[in-house]
């Protein structure tokens, strides 16, 4: 009996809905305490993957730390006409109005079961080839009439999920139709559900502030940055921050690990993990209230039974278990333990040149001036303005991102300008240098 009320009390909270902070910086759980974003782009999850294969992909994230999982529902891989594992498409004749009970039972489940394991799902309802084609299957399908009509159909199937609503599906918006779209499909689902925040996926090097600013309906910002290394993906977060209307901000897809380097691997190579936690601790350090992972094989669940798109090397199988997706939860975690939420990017924290590109260190401080932290891509001897801590005596780390350990680096006097020298440097040699009031007691930033 006791073992069934705790399940119950388990499950309420995980479905308890996000909100943003009164701050409008990040997003905070329904009893207050600050959520932390840790995306994975799964859009291919409904319509490609089997109960089994499901269960076993959400498992893998959840045992990893994400919190998050973004998919679609009319998917991009030809989702209309293709059918999912179990021979169903979506729709009766391509029609929004006439979905698939079958298809949809799919989606329950998957569903459930991530909210089973505490994972949010970041629900979005159709690809943008569903209402621009421009490239991709398609066929188009919406109208600002029908979109409306499924949308109010879908949000009332999927009110009571924990889940958030995105809107997009990497297109820009290019007409007065494609608004209209996308407004009458949120304005159809907020018929049947008021209680889920929504986001906008734009197409790649955009930002939902360029299409939809100060809308009332979009509670928080989401860029596309990309995948080519050295992204300048911080610059996002200083032009959300810019804008008259605040709303949190977070980088949905950027660097994928093992994508081909700007989609020419033979010129440019391969991304790796170091571009992906590069993208991550730029975003976070910048003022993101999360940060989304990708994996170039997980987004389209390749296997060597399917034509690759773009390269495509490795079974999503396989690719699960990349060191980025590790690391992505290490970095979480540490974050977690020294109140991420409080930091304040400040520039002005590093004494050196700094020049943009790939060896571009970002900073950041807490409210209080107790804590900093500072990325250094390339592990660089670096110079720091420790004067703008306001303790007298500062304790400090290394935070390594590859394994998520630390190196002590004890305690000291703290004074206008202090040099800081990391134990390896090179492309893959980033560190996070965490220094802290000793008075404070932070925690060992190392991961347990």
């Amino acid at each position: 009996m006791i073992l069934l009320i705790f399940i119950a009390l388990l499950c309420s909270e995980v479905h308890a809905q996000l909100k943003v902070s009164s701050d409008q910086h990040y997003l905070l759980k329904k009893n207050g305490q600050p959520f932390f974003w840790l995306g994975d782009t799964a859009w291919e999850l409904f319509h490609r993957l089997n109960r089994e294969e499901a269960v076993q992909y959400l498992q893998n994230r959840a045992d990893k730390g994400f919190t998050v999982i973004q998919a679609v529902v009319l998917a991009e891989m030809d989702g209309l006409n293709t059918p999912n594992a179990y021979g169903d498409k979506p729709l009766y004749n391509n029609d929004p109005e006439k979905p698939v009970e079958a298809y949809f039972k799919h989606v329950d489940f998957i569903i459930n079961e991530a909210n089973n394991r505490g994972l949010v799902i970041a629900l979005l309802p159709a690809w943008g080839d569903k209402w621009s084609v421009k490239w991709g299957t398609g066929p188009k399908i919406f109208t600002p009439a029908n979109a409306a009509v499924f949308g109010q159909w879908i949000g009332e199937r999927y009110k009571n999920k924990s889940l958030v609503w995105v809107m997009g599906g990497d297109r820009d918006l290019e007409s007065e139709e494609h608004f209209a779209v996308i407004r009458n499909m949120v304005k159809g689902i907020k018929k049947a559900d008021s209680s889920h925040l929504f986001t906008f996926h734009p197409q790649g090097s955009r930002s939902s502030f360029e299409f939809f600013a100060d809308e009332k309906w979009l509670d928080f910002h989401m860029s596309q940055t990309g995948h080519k290394a050295g992204n300048p993906d911080y610059k996002r977060n200083a032009e959300v921050y810019a804008l008259p209307v605040l709303k949190p901000h977070i980088n949905g897809e950027p660097n994928y690990e093992d994508h081909p380097n700007d989609f020419k691997p033979m010129e440019n190579g391969w991304l790796d993990d170091f571009d992906t936690r590069e993208a991550a601790y730029w975003s976070l350090l910048t003022g993101a209230a999360g940060h989304t992972y990708g994996n170039h094989n997980i987004w389209q669940m390749y296997t060597e039974k399917r034509t690759p798109v773009n390269n495509a090397r490795t079974t999503w199988q396989v690719a699960m278990n990349h060191p980025g997706a590790y690391q992505m939860g290490w970095m979480k975690k540490m974050l977690e333990k020294l109140n991420w939420q409080k930091l304040r990017n400040d520039q002005s924290l590093i004494a050196d040149e700094n020049p943009e590109g790939l060896q571009y260190k970002v900073a950041a401080i807490s409210a209080d001036k107790d804590l900093m932290l500072v990325y250094i891509p390339f592990g660089t001897k670096t110079t720091i303005n420790t004067a703008a801590l306001s303790a007298r005596q500062l304790k400090g780390w290394w935070f390594n991102p590859r394994d998520g350990k630390t190196i002590s680096i004890g305690i000291f006097k703290n004074s206008v300008i202090t040099e800081f020298n990391p134990s390896s440097a090179g492309r893959g040699s980033d560190w996070v240098l965490v220094l802290e009031d000793t008075a404070k007691n932070y925690p060992n930033p190392e991961v347990d």
